[in-house]
């Protein structure tokens, strides 16, 4: 199964085709975790047009499999914290989340933001942008 990152699925939102088309390889296997749900929620109230792009969100919503935390992906994450906190290194919970939600129940993670991903070692990252 392939996670898409918060990113993603916001060129998919704003029908950035080369993404799209990508996304259309997979077929069915592609999910989002709960936490890119709760940041395009977030992104869609702060927006000038909250009602239609909650709207955007709701129809994306319908179109793929959303992975829900799990007492595994909860014990992950307090792992990918700790482990970010003895190395200096701090990241949003939400990407800590995601890279769990990775970890744990995907094969890749799909994501533009190569930078904050790569400090998880041994997961697997795509760039689709």
């Amino acid at each position: 199964m392939i996670l898409l990152d918060t990113d993603i699925c916001i060129e998919i939102l704003r029908k950035n085709m080369k993404v799209i088309k990508k996304r259309d390889q997979y077929d069915d296997t592609t999910a989002i975790s709960f936490m890119s749900v709760a940041e395009l929620y977030y992104g869609a109230e702060k927006s000038s047009n909250p009602i239609k792009n909650r709207f955007l969100v709701e129809e994306f919503l319908l179109t793929i499999d959303v992975i829900h935390t799990d007492n595994e992906i909860l014990k992950k994450f307090g792992q990918l914290k700790n482990q970010l906190h003895k190395e200096g290194l701090l990241l949003p919970d939400a990407d800590i989340f995601i890279a769990a939600t990775a970890y744990m129940k995907a094969d890749t993670l799909v994501t533009g933001n190569i930078k904050h991903f790569q400090r998880f070692p041994n997961l697997n990252i795509e760039r689709w942008l």
